[in-house]
C-alpha cells in the first residue's frame, strides 16, 4: 500500500514533543511524505501524585501508544528508551534509534549543591528508585523526597527552594534547551545511568517493510547496538518488578564497555562491575555481565525486593 502521510504517536509532555518533532523533521526529510504527530496520554502521564515505584506494573508510559500502533491509527512510536519495558508487544518492534546524547543523571540546586556540597539533611528529590539507591549509598544523611511532574515543574522544585536539589537526566533537560539550568552532572563512577538513558527509541509494527526501510537511515547502529547490551541486563534481573538496576554501554576505542549495578532500595547494598565485549556482539556482553552481577549477590538483593513487593508496589519499601 502506497503511503501518503505518516503519524507519530507520542506521550504530550514537552520533552516527548520535542523528540518527536526531531524525529518527524528527519522522517520527512528521507521519505518526502508529510508527518503529523497523535499526542496520546498515557497511564504513567495520568498518575502523578504517586511515586511510579507504588504503581508497580510496566509500559506506563508506552501501553497506550502501542495500543494505537498496532491498531494502524499511527505508524510508528516516539519514546525515551528508559522508559520502553524489555518485553515488547506481539507484532512490535523497536526498529532505529538515533545518536544517543549525554547518558549521565544531573544536579539541579538553587542553591548551587552537587551530591557531595549538600548539607546534612537536605532535601533530595527523585522519583527513581536507582537514583535513590546509589546516592542513599553515597549520601545516607539525605532525605529523598519523592518528585514527579513534568520536567520543567522537577526542576523549578529545586530552584525555588521546594527541596535542596533533584537529580535528572542530562539528556531531557539539554534537548530543552535548558543545559544552563545544570548544577552539576554526576560521573558514571558514581551513578551508573539507567537502561537507555539518553536515547530516544522508535517503534513500529514488525510487519511494516516501509517504515523498516525509511528508518535504516535514521538509526544510529552503535546506539542500537550498546542500548541492546543494557537491556538485556535489564531484562534477565528485572522479572517484572521496578528495582534498582542501572547499566551503560559505550564503544571506547572500538571496545563495547559497560558499567551496570543493582542495589538495595535503602542504598545498603551496591553491586557494581564493568567489562568489555566484542563489538557487534552486545547480547553476549549483556549475558556475561549478568553472570557477573549473579555472582557478587544481584539475585538475593532482587529476590528481596520481589518478596516484599511481588506485585511490583513499594509501598513498603518506601516507608509508606
Amino acid at each position: 500500500m502506497e503511503r501518503r502521510k505518516l503519524v507519530i504517536g507520542t506521550r504530550g509532555s514537552k520533552l516527548a514533543l520535542w523528540q518527536s518533532e526531531y524525529i518527524k523533521a528527519k522522517l520527512e526529510e528521507v521519505t518526502g511524505l508529510p508527518v503529523s504527530l497523535k499526542v496520546i496520554k498515557t497511564t504513567g502521564d495520568k498518575i502523578l501524585d504517586v511515586p511510579l515505584a507504588k504503581v508497580g506494573g510496566k509500559g506506563l508510559f508506552t501501553k497506550e501508544l502501542e495500543v494505537e500502533l498496532l491498531a494502524g491509527t499511527v505508524d510508528l512510536c516516539v519514546h525515551s528508551m528508559k522508559d520502553v519495558p524489555t518485553e515488547l508487544p506481539d507484532g512490535c518492534v523497536i526498529a532505529a534509534m538515533p545518536e544517543r546524547v549525554d547518558p549521565r543523571d544531573v544536579i539541579v540546586s538553587g542553591a548551587g549543591y552537587d551530591v557531595t556540597t549538600l548539607p546534612q539533611g537536605a532535601k533530595l528529590g527523585t522519583s527513581s528508585l536507582r537514583r535513590r539507591s546509589q546516592v542513599v549509598h553515597l549520601r545516607p544523611d539525605l532525605e529523598i523526597v519523592d518528585v514527579r511532574g513534568n520536567l520543567d515543574t522537577r526542576m523549578r522544585k529545586a530552584e525555588d527552594g521546594v527541596v535542596d536539589a533533584v537529580i535528572l537526566a542530562a539528556a531531557g533537560i539539554t534537548r530543552m534547551g535548558w543545559g544552563d539550568r545544570i548544577t552539576s552532572y554526576v560521573p558514571v563512577t558514581q551513578m551508573v545511568p539507567a537502561v537507555g538513558q539518553g536515547a530516544i527509541g522508535i517503534e513500529i509494527r514488525e510487519d511494516d517493510e516501509f517504515m523498516l526501510h525509511a528508518l535504516e537511515r535514521i538509526g544510529h547502529p552503535e546506539t542500537m547496538e550498546c542500548v541492546t547490551a543494557e537491556r538485556v541486563v535489564m531484562r534477565k534481573l528485572e522479572g517484572g518488578c521496578q528495582v534498582p538496576i542501572g547499566a551503560y554501554a559505550r564503544y571506547e576505542e572500538g571496545t563495547l564497555t559497560m558499567d551496570a549495578m543493582v542495589g538495595s532500595v535503602d542504598g545498603e547494598r551496591i553491586i557494581r562491575h564493568q567489562m568489555c565485549g566484542d563489538a557487534g556482539e552486545p547480547e553476549a556482553l549483556g549475558e556475561a555481565m549478568v553472570e557477573v552481577l549473579r555472582s557478587l549477590g544481584a539475585d538475593e538483593i532482587l529476590a528481596e525486593i520481589r518478596e516484599v513487593a511481588p506485585d511490583g508496589s513499594l509501598d513498603s519499601l518506601l516507608g509508606t
